[in-house]
């Protein structure tokens, strides 16, 4: 059996025609299957919980981004009991770029329907005001959590994603968000030992993946199967070294700029001066001064 958890809103509704014709492919194949449509934020935590406490061992597929991902991974209760296929229908598809997963959703249904190779990923864990969720791809601070908060918000993703161009949406915000870019000072903790003070940071992100932010490799050596997280730290940066930068960190060429510092850890702890905006899997978590990631390594089988 199969359980099916589709976002059918993800990239302006593209979610409800890939999942009609992966249904239709279902039927003709005579695939036992289960599907839940989501309708609002939260709703695939709460089923990927519900299947999770219900059957023994299964598995889920999620039909979505990487915000439906991260819902998912955050609501199933014991990772042991699943095996997760994914056939990616969001705007950026980072988690999907990362793992080289297919693209073309009726490629992708076939991997996951005659399952021919696994992996093992490690899950990323973020904690905040009392607040805990896991993520698969990345959790940061500052100025690429400022760009998800607005991309999600954004009327242009939804104009963009109709011409098949969501990820320029993350571009235009991104320069948009460079010229009213607020820094912070602070202090950055790893594994409850190494503390490294920043004066101005423009942004801390941490990742179990290389990709994020629609395509930007700002740890381009992350490797979601190796029990450590990786950590891109962008200093004191003036608007035109940032746009000077930005077609490195597509490229994964920026960390040899003398104003970016990578580090690897199994925790990472941020406490900054004043609150900046923070993110997880591209998902606002608002406004925070202190926040704690960790890494819990390969937590969840994945069909690739």
């Amino acid at each position: 059996m199969y359980y099916f958890i589709i976002n059918p809103n993800s990239k302006s509704g593209q979610g409800r025609h890939i999942w009609n014709t992966i249904e239709k492919i279902l039927i003709r194949k005579n695939v036992s299957y289960k599907a839940y449509l989501t309708r609002a934020a939260y709703d695939a935590l709460q089923i990927a919980n519900q299947i999770t406490l219900e059957q023994e061992r299964c598995t889920i597929v999620i039909v979505g981004g990487d915000g439906t991902v991260n819902e998912v991974l955050s609501g199933i209760s014991d990772y042991q009991k699943i095996t997760l296929g994914f056939i990616p229908a969001g705007s950026s598809n980072d988690l999907a770029k990362g793992l080289h997963l297919e693209t073309d959703p009726i490629k992708a249904l076939k991997a996951i329907i005659n399952p021919k190779h696994y992996h093992y990923m490690d899950v990323g864990v973020i904690q905040y005001d009392h607040c805990h969720k896991n993520f698969g791809v990345s959790a940061g601070i500052g100025f690429d959590a400022a760009v998800c908060h607005q991309v999600l918000h954004s009327r242009l993703k939804s104009v963009l994603n109709k011409f098949h161009l969501g990820k320029l949406t993350y571009m235009a915000i991104g320069l948009k968000q460079l010229m009213k870019r607020k820094k912070s000072g602070g202090t950055l903790i790893l594994d409850h030992a190494r503390k490294i003070p920043f004066e101005t940071v423009l942004f801390i992100t941490v990742m179990n993946h290389p990709y994020e932010g629609g395509g930007f490799q700002f740890c381009p050596l992350a490797d979601d199967s190796d029990g450590y997280l990786d950590i891109c730290v962008a200093g004191n940066l003036s608007l035109f070294k940032c746009l000077y930068l930005l077609p490195f960190a597509f490229l994964g060429r920026h960390t040899r700029f003398k104003q970016i510092e990578t580090y690897r850890a199994k925790h990472v702890e941020i406490i900054a001066d004043s609150p900046l905006p923070v993110h997880c899997d591209g998902e606002s978590c608002g406004f925070q001064k202190s926040l704690s990631m960790s890494i819990e390594p390969k937590q969840i089988r994945l069909i690739t």
